[in-house]
């Protein structure tokens, strides 16, 4: 939320959660060809190595180390097969919104004027 608020406030719109999309994008610029994932932290694995070897002392760590293997998995294929179709494909980590919103919204100007991007992931 705390990233749309911030680009409607600068008279950015966008579409959320187009179901036809893989992966269903949080934000979505049509015009622009440009898809934005916020990803969470813990399930799409930031800082992996670190990630897993807190896992591993954990209860059920198998099951949660496959689970984020396979988000981080699909993630990639996803982001693949869409740029594959044509779109700029945006992963931002949920903490780099929290910590920085003014350079988030920032990277996400500069993917719409330009149509190229950097990834986060």
């Amino acid at each position: 939320m705390l990233l749309r608020k911030a680009l409607w406030s600068r008279g950015v719109r966008y579409r959320l959660h187009l179901s036809h999309l893989l992966g269903k994008p949080d934000i979505v610029f049509l015009k622009e060809r440009v898809l934005v994932f916020i990803d969470g932290d813990f399930w799409h694995g930031r800082n992996w190595d670190e990630l897993e070897k807190k896992l591993r002392r954990r209860a059920n760590a198998e099951y949660w180390i496959a689970k984020i293997q396979y988000n981080m998995t699909r993630d990639h294929e996803q982001t693949l097969a869409l740029e594959e179709q044509g779109w700029t494909v945006m992963r931002i980590w949920e903490t780099e919104v929290i910590k920085s919103i003014e350079e988030t919204v920032g990277k996400i100007m500069i993917a719409l004027k330009s149509g190229v991007c950097g990834f986060s992931n």
